[in-house]
C-alpha cells in the first residue's frame, strides 16, 4: 500500500489505538526496580532490516507523554532511515529520568539487557540526554549498539555534516547563491550538533544569531564565532536568511511560523512540525523546508553503517550526498506545488509500505 501518514498526534486513547494509529510493529516496556530503569522501546517497521534509533534519557511530565513520544520517534526512524538507504529500519527508546537518585552506570547496565532480550531487533545509539559514555555500559550487556567510546561512531559531528549540505542544497535551491558566505542563520540549540554546524556555518563566512536554553552554550558561540546572542523565545522573530531548528521538537506550530523572518528552514531538530499542516502553512509563505528526517540522517549514517563497519570515507560521501536527496525533493516540490515534507513521505512509504 501507498498511502499517505500524518505527523503522529498525541491522543488520549489505548495504548493498542496508538500503536494502529502510528503503524507500530512492536511496543516493549521494562521497569527494572534495583536500578530503576523504567523504558520504553518502540519499533516501528523492520521491513529494511533491524530497527536502529537513539536512546533518550529525560524526564517526562506523564508515563503517556513518553510513550507518544517513543512513539512518534520511532515512526520518523523508519522514515529516515528509508530515504537515508540505509538497511535497517527504524525504532526508538526512551529511558524516564529517575526522580530518586540513582547509579547511571547501573541503570544503562540494565537498558543493555533490556535490548539483549530483544534478540538483535532494535539497536540502539546515543540521542537526546544520553552519552557516550551511558553507551559504553549498554555495551557491557549487549552488542546491539552503536556509538561508544571504543568504535568511535559519535553521529554528533555527523549529523552536523549532513545539515550542513542540507543546507547548502537550500540556498542553492531557495536563493540561487553557492555559497553560506555573507549569509544569515539563526541557530536554535546550540548543543552537541547545534555548535557543530555553527563552525561549520562559521567557517564558510555565514553570519551566525543563536539560542539557547543553557547560558554557557550561547556564550561559547558568542566567543567562537562571534554570534549574536538572542533570548530562547527572540529566536522566532530575528530577522535571517535560513532558520536552523536544533533543539527538540514540534516547534513550528501555529504559534511561531507566523514570526518567522527566512525564507529556509532547515535544521537538525527531529519531528520540527507540530502538525503536517504546519509544513503547508510553510509552503502556502514560501518557506523553504528541508524536512527534518532528511537533512539530520547524517547521525543514522554513521552509527548505521559503523555498526556495519564501513569506512569512514563511505559514511562522509553518503552523509554529503543528502544534500543531492534534497535538491531532488525541492525540485520535485516546486513542480508538483507540494511541500517537501509530503513528496519525502511518500518517496518512504513507497520503500515501507508497497
Amino acid at each position: 500500500m501507498n498511502k499517505r501518514q500524518p505527523v503522529y498526534a498525541p491522543a488520549y486513547d489505548g495504548v493498542f489505538d496508538k500503536i494502529e494509529r502510528a503503524d507500530l510493529n512492536e511496543l516493549h516496556f521494562r521497569h527494572d526496580k534495583a536500578s530503576g530503569l523504567r523504558a520504553i522501546i518502540a519499533i516501528h517497521n523492520t521491513r529494511l532490516g533491524p530497527a536502529l534509533g537513539g536512546c533518550r534519557f529525560m524526564s517526562y511530565s506523564s508515563d503517556d507523554d513518553a510513550l507518544d513520544d517513543v512513539i512518534r520517534l520511532a515512526r520518523g526512524m523508519s522514515y529516515k532511515a528509508a530515504i537515508a538507504n540505509v538497511p535497517q529500519g527504524g525504532g526508538k527508546a526512551v529511558l524516564l529520568k529517575p526522580m530518586e537518585p540513582f547509579d547511571r552506570q547501573e541503570l544503562f547496565q540494565a537498558f543493555g539487557g533490556f535490548i539483549e532480550d530483544l534478540g538483535g531487533r532494535y539497536i540502539t545509539a546515543v540521542d537526546s540526554g544520553s552519552l557516550i559514555s551511558d553507551m559504553d555500559e549498554v555495551a557491557r550487556k549487549t552488542a546491539y549498539v552503536s556509538g561508544t567510546s571504543r568504535d568511535g561512531h559519535d553521529p554528533s559531528p555527523v549529523t552536523a555534516l549532513g545539515v550542513y549540505a542540507g543546507i547548502c542544497a537550500a540556498v542553492r535551491h531557495q536563493l540561487k547563491r553557492d555559497t553560506v558566505r555573507g549569509l544569515t542563520v539563526a541557530v536554535q540549540g546550540v548543543g552537541n550538533v547545534g555548535y557543530a554546524l555553527a563552525a561549520l556555518l562559521h567557517r564558510d563566512g555565514a553570519r551566525l544569531i543563536v539560542s539557547d536554553t543553557d547560558p554557557k552554550r550561547v556564550q561559547r558561540c558568542v566567543t567562537d564565532f562571534a554570534a549574536t546572542a538572542v533570548a530562547a523565545d527572540a529566536i522566532f522573530n530575528v530577522e535571517c536568511d535560513v532558520f536552523a531548528p536544533c533543539g527538540l521538537g514540534g516547534i513550528l506550530n501555529e504559534r511561531t511560523i507566523p514570526q518567522l523572518r527566512c525564507t529556509i528552514v532547515a535544521g537538525a531538530a527531529n519531528n520540527q512540525l507540530s502538525t503536517d499542516t504546519q509544513g503547508d502553512v510553510l509552503h502556502q509563505r514560501g518557506i523553504l523546508y528541508a524536512p527534518d528526517y532528511v537533512i539530520n540522517a547524517g547521525g543514522l549514517i554513521q552509527v548505521s553503517l559503523g555498526y556495519l563497519k564501513q569506512a569512514d570515507s563511505e559514511i562522509k560521501r553518503r552523509t554529503l550526498a543528502l544534500g543531492s536527496t534534497l535538491t531532488d525533493l525541492f525540485e520535485r516540490s516546486r513542480a508538483d506545488n507540494m511541500p517537501p515534507e509530503q513528496i519525502a513521505n511518500r518517496v518512504a512509504e513507497s520503500l515501507l509500505f508497497d
